[in-house]
């Protein structure tokens, strides 16, 4: 028999060995040793009151063994002879595309313009060390995409897409521990994801399938409506019938390609703002209603913050725990930041992205002349500002977070993770008011709601700008571009997912609708 229930546990019970078969024996009214064994479900922390409570969902199996296989069974195919599909992007949505092929019997061709997950690392440390931005192999390009070296965060919201446990259990299957089975908010982390990726490289090759780095698209050949084939590198020709476009937000150039052949393109709402950084002391002081360092039972807290300001959606978003920020530009001559964390969250710094809600519709008159690329060239202008208020390199404007408010430029900076460094700048003057204004006023809120965080202990980091696609690539129904025969835009590129979880359903959706219409 098993049962399935719901156990409160508090700090002191956390320590106790064998604390949930104690405490599941006590509420089915059975002995404990008619426990075979527990597992667990789900896992997370109640700290809404000084006393924290875990709770968990666990599964009790009584007089009755856990099966030793999951429930998920990705059976892989030789694909090697099979019809191709193509895919652009080797990102989650790609990846995630590449792995349904060969489920379903077709043969993956995988382009991927940046550099295997090793070998970007050189790159990544040319931007930090000698603030040299490869346009084609930084955080955000390479395999894996922008997740890979930007924190693994598996959280979403997206559970209407697709089979979320499917995804997670993937990840397992590829080497993630499966503890991600397990927390309210998984996390594998930027030091365990790339390993993971590289298995998953690994079984698309083993099968049958193919993955050309370094190879950019730069072309796609239309006939009749109908995709013929795409050109890499500004040389290469591939004839291709069905290509899956799984290029990621940042792929600007696919962006304007599109616009210049004339492909429908669509404007969309996102967001814009800074990314602010607290000692990771004082997020958990205040989480956890404590004085000093955290209990070590607890892990480094997180937050979640969200106001309306003048009609407009002010709130925190991609953060990053024990984390770093870090350069996310994918062009010289731009400041773009993001965070990340390791799977241990053990830095001594807390980061969050806090942004405005931006309205396509209202925001943007200067830039309606370039159409459904407004939003876009909105994002480069201000990624532009940034870049020259930081001192024409990867060093980023910042300012001390009251002093912003204040409207004050900040005389000295907190001590930062971010590794190219800081130069204190007006971010209060140099931000659209439109961002600026709400930012001001959101934060003097978010302070009331986390008694403590509104501090200049704290800087704000410029700029947080790549949260989501400023363009949509527009779909039919069957997932097929509304003009374009053979061409599936797909995840975060196209304007349908928001993270690493919504983006691999997503691909797998694309790839069933790929293969069903053929």
């Amino acid at each position: 028999m098993i049962k399935e229930i719901q156990l409160r546990v508090n700090l002191i019970e956390e320590r106790k060995e064998n604390i949930l078969s104690y405490k599941a024996a006590k509420q089915l009214s059975i002995d404990k040793s008619e426990i075979t064994a527990i597992k667990v479900l789900r896992k997370s922390i109640d700290a809404r009151k000084k006393d924290i409570i875990f709770n968990y969902k666990i599964a009790v199996y009584i007089n009755e063994q856990i099966p030793e296989k999951s429930d998920y069974v990705f059976e892989y195919k030789d694909v090697s002879k099979a019809k191709e599909i193509h895919i652009i992007g080797f990102g989650p949505a790609g990846m995630y595309a590449a792995l349904r092929c060969i489920e379903l019997g077709y043969k993956p061709i995988v382009l991927e313009r940046g550099k295997k997950v090793k070998e970007r690392r050189r790159d990544l440390r040319a931007i930090n060390q000698e603030h040299f931005v490869n346009e084609d192999s930084n955080y955000c390009f390479g395999e894996g995409g922008a997740g890979t070296y930007s924190d693994g965060k598996l959280y979403t919201r997206s559970l209407k897409r697709g089979d979320v446990r499917r995804i997670f259990e993937n990840l397992v299957f590829h080497g993630a521990t499966d503890q991600i089975l397990v927390d309210a908010h998984p996390h594998i982390g930027t030091n365990k994801l790339p390993k993971i990726i590289e298995n998953i490289r690994e079984t698309i090759l083993k099968f049958g399938g193919e993955i050309h780095f370094e190879s950019r698209v730069t072309n796609f050949i239309i006939k009749k409506n109908k995709i013929q084939a795409i050109e890499i590198n500004d040389q290469q020709e591939m004839t291709a019938n069905s290509v899956i476009l799984a290029t990621g937000h940042s792929a600007r150039d696919i962006y304007e390609l599109l616009d210049k052949k004339e492909i429908a393109l669509k404007a969309k709402s996102f967001a814009m703002g800074v990314r602010v950084e607290h000692p990771q002391e004082i997020i958990d002081q205040i989480q956890y209603s404590c004085t000093g360092a955290r209990d070590e039972l607890l892990p480094a807290a997180a937050y979640s913050l969200v106001q309306q300001v003048n009609n407009r959606g002010v709130y925190s978003f991609c953060m990053c725990p024990g984390g770093f920020i870090v350069p996310a530009a994918t062009a010289n001559g731009e400041i773009v930041v993001n965070g990340m964390s390791p799977s241990r969250r053990n830095n001594k710094f807390a980061n969050s992205g806090i942004v405005v809600e931006l309205d396509i519709d209202k925001d943007f008159k200067k830039y309606e002349h370039l159409g459904a690329l407004k939003g876009l060239q909105f994002q480069k202008d201000l990624e532009k500002i940034a870049f020259y208020a930081g001192g024409r390199s990867q060093t980023a404007p910042a300012q001390r977070l009251v002093d912003f408010v204040d409207g004050k430029l900040s005389t000295d900076l907190n001590d930062c993770s971010y590794q190219p460094g800081l130069k204190s700048a007006p971010l209060h003057s140099l931000l659209p008011k439109i961002i600026g204004s709400r930012l001001r006023k959101g934060f003097t809120v978010f302070g009331q709601k986390m008694h403590g965080y509104y501090t200049n202990e704290a800087n704000i980091v410029g700029v947080e700008s790549r949260t989501s696609s400023p363009v949509n690539i527009p779909r039919k129904e069957n997932l097929e571009h509304t003009e374009i025969i053979g061409l599936y835009p797909c995840g975060e590129g196209g304007g349908y997912a928001g993270g690493i979880v919504s983006a691999a359903m997503d691909g797998e959706r694309c790839a069933e609708a790929a293969i069903a219409n053929l």
